[in-house]
Order: C-alpha cells, then sequence, then structure tokens
C-alpha cells in the first residue's frame, strides 16, 4: 500500500502540481481513507519526500543508463534532452516553484542531488567528449559543469515561464544546442548536426 500512495502521489503532483494536491486527493484517487495514509505518512511533507527519492533514484538510473548505452558524449547529450522534454510534456513546471516555497527542506535536498550526482555526470560527460575528440580539449570543466547546471535549473525554475510548457521545451533544446556548439571541434559539430537533423 505504501508504495502503491507513494505512486499515485507522484502522478498527480507531476499533473497538477505539489501544493493544488491534497491528501483528501490522493486518498480519494486510490479509494482509501486518509487516515489510511497517515498510517504510513506523518504529513504531507513526508509523502512529498518519498516522492522527491523516488524521482531522484530514477534519475540516477537513467543517467547511468544514458552512460552506457550512448555512442558517444554528443548523442548522451540529446537522450537526456529527449527525457527533459518527455518530462516536461507530462508534468506541470509549477512542481520545482511549489517545492521551493513550501517543501524547503525537500528543495535543499533536491538541490545537493543537482550539485553532485548531476555535476558528476556532466563533468563525466566533458570529459568522455574530449577523449573522443568531440569537445575541445582547452575547456575548462569545473566552470563548464556547474554552467551548465546552472542555465538548466534555470529554464526549470523560472516562473514567468511555469504555464508554457512548449516553450520550456523549446528553451531547454536552444540553450543545450548553444551550450554544445561553444564546447565542440568541427568533428564535435558535425556530430551535433547529425543528431539535430534526427529530431526534427
Amino acid at each position: 500500500m505504501q508504495q502503491r500512495i507513494v505512486e499515485e502521489a507522484h502522478k498527480l503532483f507531476l499533473t497538477y502540481g505539489i501544493r493544488s494536491i491534497s491528501m483528501d486527493d490522493i486518498a480519494h484517487k486510490l479509494g482509501i481513507s486518509k487516515k489510511t495514509i497517515y498510517q504510513y505518512f506523518e504529513d504531507k511533507d513526508a509523502l512529498v519526500d518519498a516522492v522527491v527519492s523516488i524521482e531522484m533514484t530514477h534519475h540516477k538510473e537513467e543517467c547511468n543508463q544514458q552512460k552506457i548505452c550512448c555512442d558517444n558524449a554528443i548523442h548522451e547529450i540529446y537522450i537526456a534532452l529527449e527525457n527533459i522534454s518527455a518530462l516536461l510534456k507530462s508534468m506541470r513546471p509549477i512542481v520545482f516553484f511549489d517545492l521551493k516555497k513550501y517543501h524547503p527542506t525537500i528543495f535543499k535536498k533536491l538541490n545537493a542531488h543537482k550539485n553532485h550526482f548531476f555535476y558528476e555526470i556532466i563533468k563525466d560527460n566533458l570529459e568522455r567528449g574530449i577523449t573522443e575528440g568531440l569537445y575541445r580539449p582547452e575547456i575548462n570543466i569545473e566552470i563548464l559543469s556547474k554552467y551548465r547546471i546552472t542555465s538548466i535549473f534555470l529554464v526549470l525554475e523560472n516562473e514567468e515561464s511555469l504555464q508554457d510548457k512548449i516553450n520550456l521545451t523549446d528553451t531547454m533544446q536552444e540553450i543545450t544546442e548553444v551550450f554544445l556548439y561553444g564546447i565542440a571541434t568541427p568533428k564535435g559539430i558535425k556530430m551535433i548536426n547529425k543528431y539535430k537533423q534526427r529530431i526534427k
């Protein structure tokens, strides 16, 4: 039952935002009493924490799988972009705003994940791209890893774009390609153009 509650809450939070979904809503959707939910979760904050933890675990598994299955560093970036675009189409970006404003402790946890695991994923990609001759060898990996994280989450946490999913997806693709063109070698630029054609 605990797993069912977390899975249903996850779906509802992504679809409608965190603040707008109550424990009553989740109980009603599952056909159980609110009291049953409180047997597993002390309060809504505890449930949100469980949902975010699952999302972070899924993100780790997804990123690690991408590193294995992708042909090269640029391919890895484009697969990640496709996954982000799919997520943005299935969720309300207001989720990030709700976390920051109403669940600050959990938002800090998400930030820690972003600044550690996500940083390592980007850093590994940059190192891989240099080794493959796709990224310029003189780039500063530490600076660009932090820059990449900041640019992605600047888009996701932009309150002005919360209701515009299409714009968010297009913006994410645009900043990703500007980033890639800025660090790519001539060989890398050919590879970027190749993957751009595939997603049109």
